[in-house]
C-alpha cells in the first residue's frame, strides 16, 4: 500500500479507534502500525515490511496464520447455522461437539465445559461458579479466592481483580472485595540469594499462610496460571506446584489453573496442567481454543463440580455468544488439524528443545541476565549487571529494544525490562534460526543504545 493509504488509516485510528491497553496521547502523535496480511508466522504491515510474529498475535494464533481449513469450517457454518444460542434449554452440534472434542484431550475427569466469549469472561465464569458451588454445598461463606501479584487473568472487573497487575487496580478501586493475593514464583527478580528450590517453597508457603490468615472456612479457590504470561513468562522452580499441591491436598479449598495461554500445545503438552501434573477443578481456556482465528473461551470443569452444580437449580450466568456456533465449528476444526498434524507432540520432540537450547544461547550477550523458556515461551531478563541482577533505571531498555525489534521485522514483546517471546506452534526450525538472529541484532542495538 501506498504511504498515503498508511496515514488514512492512522488518521482513521486517531480519530474514532480506542485501542485496548493504549497511552492515547503517546500513540496518537507516533501513529499505529498497521497489519495487513498474515501468513504462516509472518505478518505484513501497509507499507510492505515482513514481520516474524514471535508472539504468535496475542500468546493465541498456535497454527499460524493463513489456514484455509479454519477460514471454510466458519463458512460452513455460517451458510448453516449462523447463530444460535445456548439458553432456553437449548443446544446445537458445533457447541456439545466442541465440548465433547474438548473433554477428550483434557486431564482426566473434567469431562464439561462452560463456554465463554473470551478469557476474561472465562474467568469471570470462574468467580460466578466458584461461590455458586461452594453456596449449593450449604458452605456461603466460602467465597474469598486466592491469586498472585503479577498473575493475569483478564481486564473485565472480575479479572482484574483475580489478577494481581498493581497498575490495572489503581485505576478503578481494584481488586473488588473477596479477593486475596500471594506473592508471584519470580525467582530471578525477587529470590535474591535463596536458590530456586528454596524460593519456590517459600513462596508456595505463603498460600497456607494466607489460608491461615483468612480462615479455612471462607476460602473458596486458588486461582494460578501454571506459567505467567503477561506477568513475563514467570516459570516457576520445580519445587513450586508440588508444594502448592500439598497444601491444597491439606484444605477444602478448589484449584483453578488458568490455561489461557498455556493451553492448547504451548507447552509441549495439551495443557500446562498436564505439564506440571495438576489436577485442577476448573481450567479457563481461550486464545489457542480457535487459534485467534475467532473469539472464544470456556471453563473445563472437573466432573465432582459438575455433579455439585447439579443440584444447585439454575446458574444464573451466561453470554449471548456462549459456545457460538461459528466459533465452535472453528475452534473444532483447530483441535482436529492439531490431532491430525501432531503439532503439539511435534513441539514437545522438536521445536520447543530446539526454541530452548538456541534460546539459551543468548544468555552470552552482555545484556541478558537470564534466559528462560518452557515449550514454545521464552523470556529474556535485561539488566546492566548481570553478576547482580542490577536493573537499568530511567533507560525503558524494554521499551527500546521493542522498538528495535518493529524496525527489524520481528514481534517480541516487552514486560518492564523483560523481553518474552510466544511463536505460532507451527515455525519452524528454520524459522527458529530466524528468529534467534533477529533477537541478537535487537539486543545489539539495544545495548548500544544504553552503552554508546
Amino acid at each position: 500500500m501506498s504511504d498515503s493509504q498508511t496515514l488514512h488509516w492512522q488518521a482513521l485510528s486517531r480519530d474514532h479507534h480506542l485501542p485496548p491497553f493504549t497511552d492515547y496521547k503517546a500513540l496518537n502523535a507516533k501513529g499505529t502500525r498497521i497489519i495487513t496480511r498474515g501468513e504462516g508466522v509472518y505478518l505484513w504491515d501497509s507499507e510492505g515490511h515482513k514481520i516474524l510474529d514471535a508472539m504468535a498475535g496475542l500468546w493465541c494464533v498456535n497454527l499460524g496464520y493463513g489456514r484455509e481449513e479454519l477460514v471454510e469450517a466458519a463458512t460452513r457454518q455460517m451458510r448453516e447455522l449462523p447463530y444460535y444460542n445456548l439458553f432456553f434449554q437449548t443446544a446445537h452440534p458445533p457447541a456439545v461437539a466442541l465440548a465433547k472434542a474438548i473433554a477428550d484431550i483434557a486431564p482426566a475427569g473434567m469431562n464439561h465445559v462452560f463456554f465463554t466469549g473470551s478469557g476474561s469472561e472465562a474467568n469471570d465464569t470462574v468467580l460466578r461458579m466458584v461461590r455458586h458451588y461452594w453456596a449449593i454445598k450449604g458452605r456461603p461463606e466460602k467465597k474469598v479466592i486466592i491469586g498472585r501479584w503479577n498473575g493475569y487473568h483478564g481486564s473485565t472487573v472480575a479479572g482484574t481483580s483475580l489478577g494481581g497487575m498493581k497498575a490495572m487496580h489503581e485505576q478503578g478501586d481494584f481488586p473488588i472485595p473477596g479477593i486475596e493475593h500471594i506473592d508471584q514464583p519470580y525467582w530471578y527478580g525477587e529470590g535474591g540469594d535463596m536458590s530456586p528450590e528454596e524460593f519456590g517453597l517459600r513462596i508456595a508457603d505463603q498460600l497456607e499462610q494466607k489460608i491461615l490468615e483468612v480462615g479455612e472456612d471462607k476460602v473458596a479457590a486458588f486461582i494460578a496460571e501454571p506459567i505467567q504470561g503477561a506477568g513475563g513468562v514467570i516459570i516457576p522452580p520445580d519445587s513450586y506446584w508440588p508444594r502448592i499441591k500439598e497444601i491444597l491436598a491439606r484444605h477444602d479449598i478448589l484449584l483453578v489453573a488458568d490455561e489461557v495461554i498455556c493451553g492448547f500445545g504451548r507447552t509441549g503438552e495439551w495443557f500446562g496442567s498436564d505439564y506440571y501434573g495438576l489436577t485442577p477443578d476448573l481450567m479457563p481456556i481461550a486464545k489457542g481454543l480457535t487459534s485467534g482465528y475467532i473469539p472464544m473461551g470456556g471453563v473445563i470443569v472437573r466432573d465432582g463440580v459438575v455433579q455439585t452444580l447439579n443440584e444447585g437449580g439454575e446458574f444464573y450466568h451466561g453470554f449471548t455468544y456462549s459456545g457460538h456456533p461459528v466459533a465452535a465449528a472453528v475452534a473444532l476444526e483447530n483441535i482436529r488439524i492439531l490431532r491430525k498434524e501432531k503439532i503439539v507432540e511435534r513441539v514437545k520432540t522438536k521445536t520447543a528443545p530446539y526454541l530452548q537450547s538456541r534460546w539459551q544461547e543468548l544468555v552470552e550477550h552482555p545484556l541478558v541476565g537470564e534466559a528462560r523458556g518452557v515449550g514454545l515461551l521464552g523470556a529474556l531478563e535485561l539488566v546492566k549487571n548481570k553478576k547482580t541482577r542490577e536493573r537499568f533505571v530511567d533507560a525503558d531498555v524494554g521499551m527500546r529494544c521493542r522498538e528495535h525489534c518493529f524496525r527489524n521485522g520481528l514481534v517480541m514483546r516487552a514486560v518492564g525490562d523483560t523481553m518474552i517471546i510466544s511463536p505460532p506452534l507451527v515455525i519452524s526450525e528454520e524459522q527458529i534460526d530466524e528468529l534467534i538472529g533477529k533477537v541478537r541484532l535487537c539486543l545489539d542495538a539495544t545495548a548500544k543504545d544504553v552503552r554508546g
